[in-house]
Parts: structure tokens; sequence; C-alpha cells
């Protein structure tokens, strides 16, 4: 596959990503006026132009770490994996089950390596997973304390402050972590082991214009679906994925934004009382997930097959 070929292809994954992941981000603000969706967008763009280049350890786990992906025919290997990986998305969102682009990716890495026949890090991918399962948990768990702090110290106006600190904590775990996955696309694409600065704000663009077309649908689940919300709510989620997701991203581990903002969600629902969640929607969306790897690794993997088979 050419590079210019799969560099097109990152540009459109970077789009959906925006679709999929920045609706989701500022969903638990939508109900606080102070960060508007045109300011958050603003916002989340800035971080994932200037966070990479500082630190990019998730994106060398998608192409290091995982599986070895060097050459055109790691390129190739990588295609399969991003098309198989947005196919499973779009088809399971169309039937009203929203789910995680992360998980999907690292599914479709996997399938897509065993289909080929390249090595795979079985250790790094369980540790992967592991992690992934983890932290909605550890988002719903931090969202208790973060939810009794802002009891204590967010009254009136001071609400408004804490939304703009968690929501900056939100964009920099997002850039640091779960966006990193559109970076390791476009560094095999362009042959690159960095993050340079064009190459990000590219990217960001990218994710800034699928942001605002995705935001309607994707806000509306989070915020409205899950859990009957407020506006304190929406900040102690904040709060407490973004400190999940860079304790994450510290271990070099890539997690999904949306599972740990669900988790979060109902965390802070539940401090109050588990009638505030709407268990039937958490439900649906957590057998979405449940479905999305196994199935991203086996179309991963068929395909993989085919197209071996077609060019040998």
């Amino acid at each position: 596959m050419s590079s210019l070929a799969l560099t097109a292809l990152a540009g459109l994954f970077a789009v959906v990503c925006g679709m999929n992941d920045g609706g989701a981000l500022l969903a638990t603000g939508l109900k606080i006026p102070s960060v508007r969706p045109v300011t958050g967008v603003l916002m989340m763009m800035a971080a994932i132009t200037l966070v990479p280049p500082v630190a990019h350890q998730v994106a060398l786990t998608f192409t290091t770490r995982l599986a070895t992906m060097d050459g055109p025919q790691g390129q190739l290997v990588m295609a399969i994996a991003v098309l198989s990986a947005l196919a499973v998305v779009m088809f399971l969102s169309g039937r009203g089950r929203p789910t995680s682009l992360t998980l999907a990716i690292v599914g479709a890495l996997t399938g897509a390596d065993l289909g080929w026949g390249l090595p795979v890090a079985y250790e790094y991918v369980l540790f992967v997973l592991a992690v992934a399962l983890a932290a909605p948990f550890v988002g719903a768990l931090l969202a208790v304390p973060a939810g009794i702090l802002l009891v204590r110290v967010a009254h009136g106006r001071r609400l408004r402050h804490w939304h703009r600190a968690g929501f900056t904590l939100q964009c920099l775990a997002y850039a640091a972590n779960d966006g990193q996955k559109m970076l390791a696309v476009f560094m095999l694409a362009l042959g690159i082991s960095g993050a340079p600065l064009s190459t990000c704000f590219a990217m960001a663009g990218l994710f800034g214009a699928g942001a605002v077309y995705g935001l309607p649908r994707a806000g509306r689940l989070l915020s409205r679906e899950i859990i009957v919300s407020r506006p304190l709510h929406g900040v102690t989620a904040e709060l407490a994925t973004g400190t999940a997701v860079i304790g994450c991203a510290a271990l070099g581990a890539p997690v999904s934004m949306t599972q740990t903002i669900a988790g979060a969600l109902i965390g802070s629902g539940m401090t109050e009382s588990a009638g505030r969640v709407r268990w039937h929607a958490a439900t649906k969306i957590v057998m979405a997930w449940a479905l999305t790897l196994p199935v991203s690794a086996l179309l991963a993997a068929a395909v993989a097959l085919v197209v071996q088979g077609l060019i040998a």
C-alpha cells in the first residue's frame, strides 16, 4: 500500500476519532456554560497539537509494542486494521450501540498481525487489555472522592472554575493517551518515529472537524442517556476521567476516553443514588464494548488472510 493512500486513510481515521471521541469529551460539560462547544473543540485541538511532540509513548505502543510493523508490509497491515476497526465501529454505532474506537483498533491490530503471520507480543496485548478493562472502574472509583470534594468547595460560580480545570485536564489526558491512536497511523503512513508539530497540527484540524460533526449524537448519549445528569456530575466525571487516563498514559497503555468517562459518570451518579443511573442504556453500551474487540480481531484477521492470498 502506498504511503499516500495510508496517509489519506490516517486523515479519515482522525476525522472519525473526532466524531466518536470529541462529542464524548464535551458531553460532560454541556449543561455548564463556562466552556462553550466551539471553545472546547479549540482546546482539544490545541492539546492534540502540543502534547504528542512532548510525550508519545502510547503511539509507540500501537506501532512497536503490540506487534512489529516495519516497512511496506507494516503499512498494509495497519491499513487493514484501521479499515476493520472503522467498519466495526460504524456498524455498531449505526445500530444504536456506540462503542470504543480504541478497543476496536487494538483488536484489529492484533487480528491483522495474526492473519498476516506477524509476531504478536501477547503479554503486552494482555497488559493493554487489562488496563483498558480497569480504566472505567478506576474512573468510577475516582469519581467518589472528586464528587465529595466538589460538594464541599464548588458552590455557585466556583463550579464553573472547576469545570474549566476539569475539562482542561480531560483534553490533556486525551492528547497524551487515547488520541495517540491517530498519531500511530500517521507515524506509519509517513515513516516517522516521532511526532512533528506539523503532523500534529494537521491531525488536530481533522479531529476538530469530526468533533463538530459528531457532537450532537455523542454528547446526547453520555450527558442524557447514561445518567440523569446534573452539572456537578459532569465536572466530577471530568476530574476523575482526566486523572485516570493520564495515569494510564504514564504506563504507556492506551485506554478509551469514552469508556472512562462513562464509568466516571456512573460513579458520580451513584454517589447520590443508584437510581440516577439508567442501567438499561449502560448495559447496552457495555455489551457493545464486549463485542468490539473480538469482532474487530476476527474481521481484521480474515481480511489479512484474504489480502495476503491475493498478492502472494
